[in-house]
């Protein structure tokens, strides 16, 4: 689709991640204007504390939702990216996002989530990068997600299209 090629044909913007910077699972993000001792990382790593993650959900006003199921989410998501930051030896989750996917041509990014002391410092922008890079990466061309009306404009801001070339989402709720 055309409003894609707008997304990937740029260059690197100040918080992009730098494969050059990768520690094991992890990719440091560079560029940012950071207290002393305080890094960026994102990683894919599955192997989630839960409870720190819905901490994170709840403190963005998100409702919770069963930690079993939580778990089986993440088991079935095609990437599962959480954003951290490490100042000296303490590590804490800022930000998520994870996409499901046909592993061939579609994927829908869920979950997107970033701590509110990091939002508005383009952060966000940079862990959806990470995410489309990564669902890229695997040759998927068709990227979806869902948001909520007033983050409509940030996904806007990155290519993403209400209802392209036509297509309406439905949705299918039992009784």
């Amino acid at each position: 689709m055309v409003f894609w090629k707008s997304l990937f044909s740029g260059g690197d913007t100040a918080t992009d991640a730098k494969a050059g910077a990768s520690v094991g699972t992890a990719v440091k993000v560079t560029g940012l204007n950071l207290p002393p001792n305080s890094q960026i990382f994102f990683s894919t790593d599955r192997d989630l504390d839960l409870y720190e993650l819905e901490e994170l959900c709840d403190i963005v006003g998100w409702s919770r939702r069963p930690l079993r199921k939580v778990k089986k989410a993440l088991q079935n998501s095609f990437i599962v990216v959480s954003m951290w930051e490490v100042r000296g030896a303490t590590k804490r989750m800022i930000g998520f996002a994870r996409a499901t996917s046909d592993g061939a041509f579609n994927a829908t990014v869920w979950d997107v989530v970033v701590h509110p002391d990091f939002q508005g410092q383009r952060l966000g922008k940079a862990m959806m990068k990470y995410t489309i890079d990564k669902i890229r990466a695997e040759d998927i061309s068709n990227i979806t997600l869902f948001a909520d009306a007033h983050v409509v404009g940030f996904y806007s801001g990155m290519g993403f299209v209400e209802d392209p070339e036509g297509i309406k989402g439905m949705f299918w709720y039992p009784d």
